[in-house]
């Protein structure tokens, strides 16, 4: 079994090179959706958040209001950490538990776990290689404004809040540029998949 870590910052591409994973047969970890799952209602991370944050951050429907607390992590650093401190080791475990089932099954093939951190909680001792998917900023910005419908200034504040690049390349095993169309990125990333396929033989 291989396991590669997808990373990268807010509108680099990291979800669209996991699709094209997917598509090559590989099985894709989100950690985004584990993260929802792992924060919903009667989950230890659910407690954690509400015993931190308050119960004004659960929303009418019993379940987090995540809109209001991205608000309020995204613009206080201290925040997000504390957040983060909470959710990621919930995340990784529930990632790991998800590799492991896999490999009771027999299973040899790629993992491509989808995640925006890369540096805690264990994830790079949870891969074989990591590939960091890279933009320019301008770039991402205008992908995040679209994609979200967000103002410049606030995409220009989750990008802000996410790890420095520098800090991503520094873990990199692979850098997939994607500044250009999504047919670009795709020959990059079938090209990459099958060289490294190849050195495994």
């Amino acid at each position: 079994m291989r396991i590669i870590g997808v990373t990268g910052g807010i509108g680099s591409g990291k979800s669209t090179v996991s699709r094209i994973l997917e598509d090559l047969g590989a099985v894709v970890i989100d950690a985004d959706k584990i993260s929802r799952e792992v924060t919903s209602p009667g989950e230890q991370a659910f407690n954690e958040i509400v015993n931190c944050f308050g119960e004004e951050y659960i929303g009418q429907n019993g379940q987090l209001d995540r809109k209001k607390l991205a608000a309020l992590v995204f613009s206080h650093p201290d925040k997000l950490k504390l957040l983060n401190s909470i959710t990621h080791k919930h995340i990784i475990d529930r990632i790991l538990k998800m590799i492991d089932a896999k490999a009771k099954e027999g299973y040899n093939g790629v993992i491509a776990i989808d995640a925006p951190i890369p540096v805690e909680h264990g994830f790079l001792d949870t891969v074989d290689e990591v590939w960091v998917v890279d933009a320019e900023r301008d770039v991402r910005i205008k992908r995040i404004m679209e994609r979200s419908n967000m103002s410049y200034e606030e995409a220009v504040s989750r990008i802000n809040s996410q790890i420095a690049q520098s800090d991503y390349l520094a873990v990199a095993n692979e850098v997939i540029e994607n500044n250009g169309s999504v047919e670009e990125l795709e020959q990059k990333v079938v090209k990459l998949y099958f060289s490294k396929s190849e050195n495994r033989k």
